[in-house]
């Protein structure tokens, strides 16, 4: 399984900006976007924005770098399978 990321910049209210559309197989999979100053400790974290069919999660979870919240996406792909 390849994930593409493509940098985009999302209009979410707040000045969490810097976002990436991960697609897999050449469907969007997930909306990740990057904590800015105003969430404290988390600052600078990925967070799941948007997960679509088995990457959807109730409980949307955070992650330190986008090699983390690559891996989470592929083990949730496949898992689900």
């Amino acid at each position: 399984m390849t994930l593409r990321l493509q940098p985009v910049q999302v209009a979410a209210g707040t000045s969490d900006t810097e976002s990436h559309l991960v697609f897999s197989d050449g469907f969007l999979v997930v909306v990740l976007v990057r904590l800015s100053d105003d969430h404290g400790e988390a600052t600078g974290m990925w967070f799941l924005e948007a997960g679509f069919g088995r990457v959807d999660h109730p409980d949307p979870p955070t992650f330190a770098g986008l090699d983390e919240a690559q891996s989470w996406v592929e083990w949730r792909l496949e898992s689900r399978r």
